[in-house]
């Protein structure tokens, strides 16, 4: 201890020895430094010129070296001494994904508008906005303008040709009456079954039936108005149970997207966000934007996805299994353009390291992360907050 401190004396005398001799020459009427100087750029002799710059070069390059060595050894004894305080953060192998987003829409293909079958007046609505029905339930009924009647009768004689049929064919398996008169029977019998059949069809468009279970979003005509088949709309039904996302993709992403790719699906209205796979990937490219169609289905456990919500898909376009991820603030430019990050070399369990520059080759960005394709290896000690203060080679501390 006592050698480094006369050593640090004796360097401060010589530096001030120093100083004090060039604040002497500038004081004194002479100045014959500054005269010196002076005098060889006066002479324009190049060589004198290039000869005093060097040797004032050297003076400045022996200073400084001798300051460095004074800084060296104060830093060695100094206990007291400010460092700069840095954050870290340990470099590990872990997976990295990348995704690409794109804008998408909530739909479903249970979302359809009910039109009649039948031509008449609406004699009953059933149901309710807001109602849930079930798949074949009547939501209303219009009149048959006599078809049920004309179907009583007509089945009355249906019935009637049934036992004439029934009756000629017994007789003409026991090989009486004619065979005309079994045909006649036969055809009869089978026009008004026909007949009946088709009238029971026509009777039974009269009735308005959910198609599949869902909810009655609106009821759009009222009981007691005519209503015409492709004219007047009924009601418009919706089942929130089977929700997909649409989106276009641009066709760069033809090579990482297909059926199965997984996604991130984000629908900021609701503030949810559902993992999925892509469930139908388009074969066609729209000519006008160069985009083709994916879907994704999506979750409606408390039916608060509706029809034509705005949505974010996020393609999982790039999966790296082990590799090197670090926040992208670390990330800094030097004047060559290169990618720079420091590292803390630390001594044994101390609090405080060395920082070191080194220069590494990116990746890929997602979520303020980036991928280190090289320049660094699992287990160093990354300097993340304050690094943009810090050089080569300075001692910092860190907070634990």
């Amino acid at each position: 201890m006592k050698t480094n401190l006369h050593y640090i004396k004796k360097n401060m005398k010589k530096l001030i020895l120093l100083f004090g001799l060039s604040l002497f020459l500038v004081s004194c009427g002479g100045d014959e430094e500054t005269k010196s100087i002076e005098q060889v750029i006066e002479s324009e002799d190049l060589s004198q010129i290039k000869a005093k710059k060097s040797e004032l070069s050297d003076q400045q390059a022996k200073i400084a070296g001798q300051i460095d060595e004074l800084d060296e050894a104060i830093k060695k004894l100094d206990k007291n001494r400010r460092m700069d305080l840095v954050s870290i953060y340990k470099v590990t192998d872990t997976l990295f994904k990348h995704y690409a987003e794109v804008q998408g829409n909530v739909a479903t293909d249970e979302n359809i508008i009910i039109y009649p079958e039948f031509s008449g007046i609406l004699t009953e609505v059933l149901v309710n906005e807001g109602q849930k029905v079930s798949k074949g339930q009547v939501l209303a009924r219009i009149d048959d303008g006599g078809l049920r009647n004309e179907l009583a009768q007509l089945d009355a004689q249906a019935k009637l040709a049934k036992t004439t049929y029934e009756r000629q064919k017994r007789l003409w398996e026991q090989n009486i009456g004619s065979e005309m008169q079994y045909l006649e029977a036969e055809t009869n019998y089978e026009a008004l079954q026909s007949s009946v059949n088709s009238l029971k069809s026509r009777l039974g468009k009269t009735v308005v039936r959910a198609p599949f279970s869902g909810v009655v979003d609106e009821v759009i005509s009222e009981q007691g108005e005519v209503v015409n088949p492709g004219q007047n709309q009924l009601f418009r039904l919706i089942s929130l149970d089977k929700m997909y996302v649409e989106a276009d993709v641009p066709e760069n992403y033809l090579n990482t997207v297909s059926k199965g790719t997984d996604v991130k699906v984000s629908i900021g209205s609701v503030g949810r966000e559902f993992e999925g796979k892509i469930s139908q990937v388009g074969n066609n490219i729209n000519p006008n934007n160069r985009t083709f169609r994916i879907e994704v289905a999506v979750p409606n456990e408390k039916d608060l996805i509706k029809p034509n919500q705005i949505a974010t898909i996020k393609l999982n376009d790039y999966t790296s299994e082990n590799a090197i991820v670090i926040p992208e603030s670390s990330i800094q430019k030097n004047a060559m353009g290169e990618n720079i990050v420091y590292v803390l070399e630390q001594e044994n369990d101390k609090d405080f390291g060395t920082a070191k520059k080194v220069v590494v080759e990116t990746g890929l960005v997602y979520n303020d992360s980036i991928e280190i394709k090289q320049g660094l290896t699992s287990g160093q000690i990354l300097i993340t907050d304050g690094a943009k203060n810090i050089r080569d080679g300075q001692e910092v501390k860190f907070r634990k």
